[in-house]
């Protein structure tokens, strides 16, 4: 069964300002609670309430080498779940495989791979040197170290990893693949050459910009929900030690070139949590200091579960029962606000945040 997520009028707008491949294919990306975040320890144990129209197979791929006409679960046969938490801008994945021959033995590139290219604000573009248009007056050394994963990036996750580090990271940025911006684990208990099923579970925080001089030169991709991105992923399979052709590239895309070129990526969309999963009626509020030498402060309710009603208190002896309201502190000091808010049920709850705002 195909899990398929068809927006047409949305992506026909879109695809004016970037180009994705699949441009009729959009998949979604589960949103877990924050307090059910996936623990990286290579178990699937975290990631089982996630609804199978989230987990993308082996059907979806394409193998466009011509080694194959179609998949066969009983040569290799994957699925991917993909997962963000609201307000950690990581992106989660568990991937499980069998493979009727796991080749991970050297220590070079030729091992099974799950590679992934993640583009988190679309800006699409080649992500390596080998696309890039200047080449008459960029050399490929200068362009490696300018352009090389820095407003895309491309995780070359080896499956499994053994005696040698779990990811290549094409480019300069090396320090996108340890914490505290990336973390994997796997769980698995076969040999080189033998048969076997694999999960491996990992997370990645996305750039808009990653500098090879490091976090404190780059731009971290803020993720929201509702927003789409652009993602797609590649298995390398290896069947055969003394060969160094691999026995199949299935790639998500329907464009080989998509390891290195970011507008060949897949859109995604930061979904938000599943109905069975929201809070019930639950009052969170944030506030804005909006002129200090006036002591004017917006408010702002970020309460879930569909409130109707609202009731301020400012502290200060005055209240409101607008949803955002903008009030004015007539004197300096610390104060304590509490909001109240009730739903059609007649159901309320509180919250109170002592010395939220503090005022000259």
């Amino acid at each position: 069964m195909k899990r398929r997520y068809l927006f047409p009028l949305l992506l026909s707008t879109a695809s004016s300002l970037w180009a994705v491949d699949r441009p009729d294919t959009e998949f979604p990306i589960f949103q877990f609670p924050a307090d059910q975040i996936p623990r990286i320890d290579g178990k699937p144990d975290d990631w089982a309430q996630v609804p199978a129209r989230y987990i993308i197979g082996t059907d979806e791929l394409w193998e466009d080498s011509g080694k194959h006409e179609q998949a066969d679960p009983e040569n290799l046969d994957v699925s991917v779940r993909v997962a963000w938490v609201k307000g950690l801008n990581r992106l989660y994945f568990l991937y499980e495989a069998y493979d009727d021959y796991w080749d991970f033995g050297g220590r070079d590139l030729k091992n099974d791979t799950f590679e992934i290219v993640v583009d988190a604000d679309l800006s699409g573009g080649p992500l390596i040197s080998r696309f890039r248009e200047n080449e008459t007056v960029q050399s490929d050394a200068q362009a490696f170290y300018r352009m090389h994963g820095a407003h895309a990036q491309n995780y070359h996750v080896f499956t499994p990893a053994r005696d040698k580090d779990w990811t290549m990271l094409w480019g300069p940025a090396q320090w996108l693949k340890r914490l505290p911006y990336a973390n994997a684990a796997y769980d698995y208990d076969f040999e080189p050459g033998e048969s076997g099923r694999l999960t491996l579970e990992f997370w990645i925080t996305p750039f808009n910009w990653a500098s090879g001089e490091g976090p404190e030169h780059s731009v971290q991709a803020e993720l929201n929900e509702d927003d789409l991105i652009g993602l797609s992923w590649a298995i390398i399979d290896y069947d055969d030690a003394d060969s160094p052709r691999n026995n199949g590239f299935w790639i998500l895309s329907r464009t080989h070139t998509m390891y290195g070129q970011a507008s060949q990526l897949v859109a995604f969309r930061l979904m938000p949590l599943e109905p069975a999963l929201q809070p019930g009626l639950d009052a969170q509020w944030s506030a804005q200091i909006v002129d200090r030498d006036r002591r004017v402060v917006a408010f702002h309710d970020d309460s879930a579960g569909e409130p109707e009603r609202w009731k301020w208190e400012f502290g200060d002896g005055e209240t409101s029962t607008e949803q955002h309201p903008v009030h004015r502190y007539q004197e300096p000091g610390n104060y304590t606000i509490i909001l109240t808010v009730e739903n059609a049920d007649g159901k309320t709850a509180t919250l109170s945040k002592v010395w939220e705002v503090m005022l000259p």
